[in-house]
């Protein structure tokens, strides 16, 4: 049962669930509830969530003024670099966060702390 699994578990599906990107807006929306369904209940979900809220609304707004810069030639690299990190970040905080570890992600914005 995917809602029975012990917290570290959980955390690290919760990270891991970003790299569902790849179908639009899934990587948005499936994080965010796995983060509402037990963050008044488990304080490490909780932590964890925040920690990948951030980092999802700071790629946005990153992604967001590379759109931007791509007008003067240099958001293309930028919008490279972060499509890597939207998939080395992930990774590395799941498996962090299923040896009981927080790892902020670097870059990120604070948002909700």
């Amino acid at each position: 049962m995917i809602f029975g699994m012990k917290p570290n578990t959980y955390c690290m599906l919760l990270h891991l669930s970003q790299l569902l990107n790849l179908i639009p807006g899934l990587g948005l929306i499936v994080p965010i509830v796995l983060w509402a369904i037990r963050k008044d209940t488990e304080p490490l979900v909780d932590r964890h969530g925040k920690i990948v809220l951030n980092w999802i609304l700071s790629a946005l707004i990153y992604t967001g003024i590379s759109f931007i810069l791509t007008f003067l030639g240099i958001g293309v690299v930028i919008i490279m670099v972060l499509a890597i990190l939207a998939i080395v970040f992930p990774i590395i905080g799941g498996v962090k966060a299923n040896d009981g570890i927080e790892w902020k992600y670097p870059l990120s914005i604070t948002f909700f702390k």
